[in-house]
């Protein structure tokens, strides 16, 4: 773990061409899926339902704290919020785009929430979600940018309690853009086999193009 802790160190050189694409195009299309680089809002809906297959029924119950890495304007809490899972719950955003952190904090006036702008997790949650977090990686070093998304994904477990779910897409996509990071999704199971836990699960979530991977404590 030490080896990831320093790459996390380093890491902010290595996002500045993630912040600034994401605050021009923040500036473009404002609180919107376009405005995080989605598609649309069909297919970030059918990653969120995706995402919370994690749960349980007593999660489901609520009294969580719920950690969405990568937040962008809140949007996972848009979907979560009138959610049986969200009652008695805590919603932690963490984004690394300044003017992002402070649309949502702007639209989402609830005191269930607290938005942090981050390159890592601050606190400890029972889930932290990443979804499309580690997509957009402007032409970085290919192996630079696996360094610093096992990295990553090593703190974040480090701050879960119960489980991480994350989706990346797929290295086989049918139409790939130079800037995106395009993941082999059984490097990245076995390595949460190896690292983590036992208790790994993927998924191909076809039509998108992505997979997702489920990694529980228990």
């Amino acid at each position: 773990m030490d080896t990831h802790h320093h790459v996390l160190h380093d890491a902010s050189r290595l996002l500045a061409p993630v912040v600034h694409a994401y605050n021009r195009r923040y500036r473009q299309y404002g609180a919107s899926p376009h405005g995080v680089f989605w598609k649309d809002a069909e297919f970030q809906r059918r990653r969120y339902e995706n995402l919370i297959t994690i749960f349980d029924d007593a999660d489901r119950a609520g009294g969580l704290t719920i950690h969405d890495f990568g937040c962008g304007y809140g949007a996972f809490f848009d979907f979560l919020k009138d959610r049986p899972v969200m009652y008695r719950s805590r919603y932690i955003g963490t984004e690394i785009s300044e003017p992002l952190v402070a649309a949502a904090r702007e639209r989402i006036d609830d005191p269930r929430t607290y938005f942090v702008r981050a390159l890592s997790a601050t606190e400890t949650a029972d889930y932290t979600f990443a979804s499309g977090t580690f997509n957009m990686h402007m032409r970085a070093d290919e192996a630079d940018w696996l360094a610093y998304v096992k990295a990553s994904l090593a703190q974040l477990w480090e701050r879960s309690r119960k489980g991480l779910a994350f989706n990346m897409l797929r290295h086989d996509a049918p139409e790939k853009f130079c800037d995106l990071y395009y993941a082999d999704a059984e490097l990245f199971r076995e390595f949460c086999l190896q690292e983590f836990s036992t208790n790994v699960r993927l998924t191909n979530d076809d039509p998108l193009p992505d997979w997702t991977i489920f990694v529980q404590r228990r």
